[in-house]
């Protein structure tokens, strides 16, 4: 019977432990579908995004990091407009989960390039990422 209550507490032992983690991590995905090389400036880092590539960080803490994006023009740009999004800051909670897609459009006529980038966060915005309180107002 001992060994019986031992092999149950190790069981229930081992199954709360692959639950467990030291924290949620959290991700940023760089995904490149302009048509030049784009690179991320993040936090004291310069990271690469070719062409046609993903590049995701992991690990990062919890906390606000500003970003910005310094891109290369593809030949016979004579001038360029860039989106609002290619700099900003990025608020990570626990597990938050980042998609950072660079876009962009080249007109061979006029010689103009614009980029942008969409950014979208797994984070709830909703009241903090939390439900409102049904009580009180």
């Amino acid at each position: 019977m001992k060994q019986k209550s031992i092999f149950f507490v190790l069981i229930a032992l081992a199954v709360s432990f692959l639950g467990c983690s030291d924290d949620p991590i959290n991700t940023i995905t760089f995904t490149n579908s302009a048509a030049a090389d784009v690179s991320v400036n993040f936090r004291g880092t310069l990271t690469d995004v070719p062409v046609g590539a993903s590049v995701e960080l992991t690990n990062i803490l919890d906390g606000e990091y500003e970003y910005e994006t310094i891109f290369t023009l593809p030949a016979g740009t004579t001038s360029y407009e860039a989106g609002e999004q290619m700099a900003g800051t990025f608020d990570m909670q626990a597990g938050t989960k980042v998609l950072v897609v660079y876009i962009s459009v080249f007109d061979g006529s006029t010689g103009t390039y614009s980029i942008d980038a969409s950014v979208t966060s797994s984070n709830d915005l909703t009241e903090g990422g939390r439900l409102p309180n049904p009580i009180s107002p």
